[in-house]
Order: structure tokens, then C-alpha cells, then sequence
């Protein structure tokens, strides 16, 4: 069985992100108060427009729900956020909020993060379910338990492998009581770089890992083993770390080894004829760390970094 949900948006939010085509975004909720629970990892979230548009008209795979302040949201998803620039993105939220910057200078909100998102065309638009009411404000689940959700998972899955959408495969339509339906299928998009920096930062309690520092406009989600050089946007090559350190950390000034322990470069002093606030980390353990094993930093990745980014 697979669920789905439907979220209502605004065609402003839906038309910009539209034109731009992102590899993620934020479905972003400006009351900040509510946990959505109504997905799973890589369940189908799917976007309907305000009255009178009462279609489907696209969607993404559900990666998490975080409450963020909007200064967060923006650094990690930046116009991904459905918004041309920052002020823009503030504006959005503090018209829904009936607020201003002097009484809330970085509300927090609700973000559903979604990976792989796809936009319908115009005329491939899907009609709300014949269950949907008019009351509906945030949206509605479903699951392909009920005829309802078979049928609306059906339609989204044949306007996917007609769109050729490369994080799900044709699946076989099989028939099933005169009507078609697709088999349930589960698929594991990749993450992107917005999602990455929200999940480290949260996986890291919002503490750099080395210092401690709680200050979130100067923490930074680095990756132990570069993106650009293959390292995946996993939690467990990650770290989440002050700008000053992530820099250092980048260009083989310091490292982690596999005890966790930090291990700082002579090549700051030598280079740069200081470094002592750096050099007092020297042998420390991290201070901060996931709580799930599986997202503690891989042993895999500091040896990469130790082998390949350390300058011993």
C-alpha cells in the first residue's frame, strides 16, 4: 500500500517553481505549529491549486518535515522556496502571518521538503478526487488501500512515465475489476543539496560539532567527502560546522579521524603564523553528534578526507 497526500498551494508558489523545474523544494506552511504526519519517506505529495483551479497539477517525493526559521529555509533552498529573492520570500510569509519583520525578525515555519518534484502541463491536469470537499484548507491523504487512492495513483503514475520522470520506472498496469490500476511501487529518489543542509543541521541539534556554537547564521552543513567528487548528500557524510571551521575542514587544515577525535594541521601556524584558537581543538573528541548510529559520521568518509583533503 502506498499513501499520497494532496496539498493545496497558490498558483503564484506553484507557477514560479513551475518555470524554474528544481531537483527539490519547499512546500512551505507559514503557521510553523503543526507537525505534518501524514507521509513517509518518499511518498507521493502532490500539489492542487486553490479554487476555482481544483486540479492536481504536480508533485514530489516527501523527504521530511522540519520547522525552520525562514532565514534557514532560505539559506537551504533559496528560490527553490517558490520566491525570486529573500524579501520576496519574507513578504509571502508575513502577509499569511499578518505580521512584519519588527514584531518577527525570522519566523518560524513549517517545510515539507519534497525531492524530484514534476509539473503537470496545462491539459495533462488531474480533476480532484470526486471525494474532495470544498472545506478543504491544507490538504487530504490517501492510500492505494481505497478505490479513491488507487485511481489517484494511477493517474499521477501514468502522467509520470509519459513525462519519462527518471526516479520511477513504468510500472505494469495490471486490470483489476474492468479498471486499470498501477502496482504500488517503492522508489528512493535522491536527496538534494537544500535537504541535506536541513537534515544535518537538525541531525547536529543545530550545534556545530567541534565548538559547540549554537548561532545558526554562522553554522554550515559540510560534506566530509565532496559532492563534486562523488560524496552523497547523506547525513553520515556530513557535519555540521562553524563557517570559519567548515573552511579549514575544506582545505585539509583539519580533519576527523575514525575515534572522532579532531585533528588540526601545523600547516595553519606555518602558512599562516597563528592558529592557536584552532590548535586548542587539537585531540578533542566532537562535541556534538547525531543521535542514530547511522547518521554518525561514516568511518568510510573521514578516511577519504584523512587520505586525500588532510594536510598532516
Amino acid at each position: 500500500m502506498m499513501k499520497l497526500y494532496v496539498g493545496v498551494t497558490d498558483s503564484n508558489w506553484y507557477n514560479f517553481l513551475s518555470s524554474s523545474q528544481p531537483d527539490e523544494l519547499n512546500f512551505w506552511q507559514p503557521g510553523g505549529k503543526q507537525v505534518f504526519k501524514a507521509l513517509e519517506q518518499n511518498d507521493l505529495f502532490l500539489f492542487k491549486l486553490h479554487s476555482p483551479l481544483n486540479y492536481i497539477v504536480g508533485g514530489g517525493f516527501f523527504v521530511r518535515h522540519s520547522f525552520l526559521p525562514v532565514s534557514l529555509a532560505w539559506d537551504a533552498f533559496e528560490t527553490k522556496n517558490g520566491t525570486a529573492d529573500y524579501y520576496s520570500f519574507l513578504q509571502a510569509i508575513y502577509k499569511y502571518r499578518k505580521s512584519d519583520r519588527k514584531h518577527e525578525p525570522d519566523p518560524v515555519i513549517g517545510c515539507i521538503i519534497l525531492t524530484a518534484p514534476f509539473f503537470f502541463d496545462r491539459s495533462e491536469w488531474i480533476p480532484i478526487p470526486e471525494d474532495w470537499k470544498p472545506n478543504i484548507v491544507q490538504g487530504k491523504g490517501y492510500d492505494t488501500g481505497t478505490l479513491v487512492g488507487r485511481r489517484l495513483y494511477q493517474q499521477v503514475q501514468e502522467q509520470l512515465v509519459k513525462m519519462n520522470v527518471p526516479s520511477i520506472a513504468a510500472n505494469s498496469i495490471q486490470e483489476l475489476n474492468t479498471t486499470r490500476y498501477g502496482t504500488a511501487q517503492i522508489i528512493h529518489p535522491r536527496i538534494g543539496q537544500g535537504a541535506f543542509k536541513v537534515m544535518v543541521t537538525e541531525a547536529y541539534h543545530r550545534r556545530c560539532a567541534i565548538s559547540g556554537e549554537k548561532t545558526l547564521p554562522v553554522l554550515e552543513a559540510a560534506h566530509i567527502k565532496p559532492y563534486s567528487q562523488d560524496g552523497p548528500h547523506n547525513i553520515s557524510n556530513g557535519l555540521l560546522l562553524r563557517k570559519d571551521l567548515h573552511t579549514l575542514f575544506d582545505r585539509g587544515y583539519l580533519t576527523i579521524n575514525k575515534d572522532f577525535r579532531i585533528e588540526v594541521s601545523n600547516q595553519i601556524k606555518e602558512v599562516y603564523g597563528n592558529g592557536r584558537a584552532y590548535y586548542a581543538f587539537h585531540g578533542k573528541k566532537l562535541i556534538e553528534m547525531p543521535d542514530k548510529i547511522m547518521e554518525q559520521p561514516s568511518i568510510q568518509f573521514l578516511q577519504w578526507h584523512n587520505e586525500n583533503v588532510f594536510m598532516g
